[in-house]
């Protein structure tokens, strides 16, 4: 005996939305197309279709003409960055926009491939509610992230300009990293500083020690002896004022994140969700206060998930929206569990 089938009421909508548009972007145009009602003949949709330039004034003029055509939906596909222009302008002219991910507005297989196929796919799909809008946040949390992804994008560089030190070091038969943990503290730097200065003599490199150096002062004059030549200590000097100028820019990034966030904390909620009180700075200590999370981590937490946790129904669709989560495929009776996908990268390395 079959089993017990599932009955569920499902609302029928030919038409979800009567008047939308959608654009198919590329960098420097993008394919529009309107789907209105027919003005004669109930139950017909009119169809235009046409291309408009990616510069500010084009863009404007746009929105213009879409407002007197009473357009009340504007999707557009997420392509690299020239989507933000379309968005940002229309959504300043009081347009609804949506920002829909790719992967949802396919074109069925076997259909010619063209901006202006592409654009009235995407527009079907707006008019008949089969789109799901991905998460924009408001302006402020925007400028958050970009303070925050410039801060990592530094650190990592920073990073890299370390190791080559280190590699140079090893070309000169330095071993400093086998018995120092940190060659850019106070004792490393020291006799860093010393080698380009000149310094050859592995004893009088020793004596720059500090007293929290475990290595024996004999450890460190072996380690200390090698050929570091003219040609290193020239490239060590612009690796370490490289180190330097990007550890002031971080420093000065972090400054700016922690004045935002005092910003977002305390503006009153004017314009939309995000950039009222619903989460104090204090949640910056909050999230510091959880194991292997500091407050640096705490604030790309909230720069990439927005100040307003009310856009997440719950834990579960944050958890879903930032890929974290396996997907669950069911067929024949068997559950499997498949990959978490692509999701926001700069989130999903600081909770990495």
């Amino acid at each position: 005996m079959a089993e017990a089938e599932d009955i569920e009421e499902i609302e029928q909508a030919v038409e979800l939305v009567e008047r939308v548009a959608a654009i198919d972007i590329a960098k420097a145009s993008g394919m529009v197309c309107v789907r209105l009602p027919h003005e004669d003949r109930p139950g017909f949709r009119t169809q235009r279709v046409f291309n408009t330039i990616a510069t500010s004034g084009a863009i404007l003029d746009l929105a213009d003409h879409l407002i007197c055509q009473g357009v009340t939906r504007v999707v557009m596909e997420a392509t690299s960055t020239y989507w933000k222009p379309y968005f940002f302008l229309l959504e300043s002219r009081g347009l609804e926009c949506w920002l829909v991910n790719a992967r949802d507005v396919k074109n069925v297989p076997g259909r010619p491939k063209t901006d202006r196929l592409d654009a009235v796919w995407l527009a079907k799909l707006a008019e008949r509610g089969m789109l799901r809008a991905s998460f924009v946040p408001p302006k402020p949390v925007r400028e958050l992230r970009d303070l925050t992804r410039a801060r990592a994008v530094m650190t990592h560089e920073r990073t890299r300009h370390k190791q080559r030190t280190e590699k140079l070091l090893e070309d000169a038969q330095i071993k400093l990293s086998t018995v120092i943990a940190d060659i850019f503290g106070v004792s490393g730097r020291a006799m860093l500083e010393a080698l380009i200065a000149g310094e050859r003599s592995p004893k009088a490199l020793a004596d720059l020690a500090h007293g929290t150096i475990k290595a024996s002062h004999t450890t460190l004059a072996e380690a200390l002896t090698g050929r570091f030549e003219e040609h290193h200590a020239f490239m060590c000097r612009m690796l370490l004022d490289t180190v330097d100028y990007l550890t002031v820019q971080i420093d000065k990034l972090t400054a700016r994140i922690t004045i935002r966030l005092a910003e977002l904390s305390t503006t009153e909620d004017d314009e939309g969700p995000g950039q009222g009180t619903l989460m104090p700075i204090t949640d910056v200590e909050r999230l510091d206060e959880i194991p292997g999370v500091g407050p640096s981590t705490a604030q790309v937490i909230l720069a990439e998930t927005g100040l307003d946790m009310t856009v997440f129904p719950t834990a579960g669709h944050l958890v879903s929206w930032a890929k974290l989560s396996p997907r669950t495929i069911q067929s024949g009776g068997k559950n499997t569990s498949g990959p978490t996908g692509k999701g926001n990268p700069w989130l999903r390395g600081a909770l990495g």
